[in-house]
């Protein structure tokens, strides 16, 4: 089991440096649990790479129908008030932005480690610092080379 920051999925749906070592990982887990928002995360990624022209408008769409496929096998954790309120609390605790902190408190709803992957270092820090082992995939990248 294992709870995916949307930085470490939008490697799964566009060519980054961490793909490879991101989809095996990925590929290994049992369950995959993410924030609700993911999905319009991720497509907003997209949105944004393809502003700055590094994905065409073709492969804009391509990775949104990726998204869309990948999607369906996620366990998908929904908004609730504890989770509202451990992000308050994570906000005023950590250097996070609003949606990463919900993506924490997200993750620590579980009441366990799920192991929390994520390629953003303040989200790494914040999330070591609340007790979740956390698999940086820049890390997993840099071991399988």
């Amino acid at each position: 089991m294992s709870f995916w920051d949307s930085s470490a999925l939008v490697p799964l749906l566009v060519q980054e440096a961490t793909s490879g070592a991101l989809k095996q990982l990925y590929r290994s887990q049992e369950a995959v649990y993410v924030w609700w928002s993911a999905e319009v995360e991720c497509s907003s990624a997209f949105a944004r790479l393809g502003r700055m022209g590094e994905l065409s408008s073709a492969e804009v769409d391509e990775a949104n129908r990726r998204l869309d496929l990948l999607a369906k096998g996620w366990s998908v954790i929904r908004p609730r008030t504890g989770i509202r309120g451990t992000a308050r609390r994570l906000i005023r605790s950590h250097d996070l932005r609003a949606a990463d902190s919900l993506q924490l408190a997200a993750a620590l709803s579980f009441g366990a480690d799920p192991g929390f992957i994520t390629l953003d270092d303040r989200l790494a820090t914040a999330a070591r610092g609340e007790g979740l082992s956390v698999i940086d995939g820049a890390a997993v990248s840099s071991e399988s080379q």
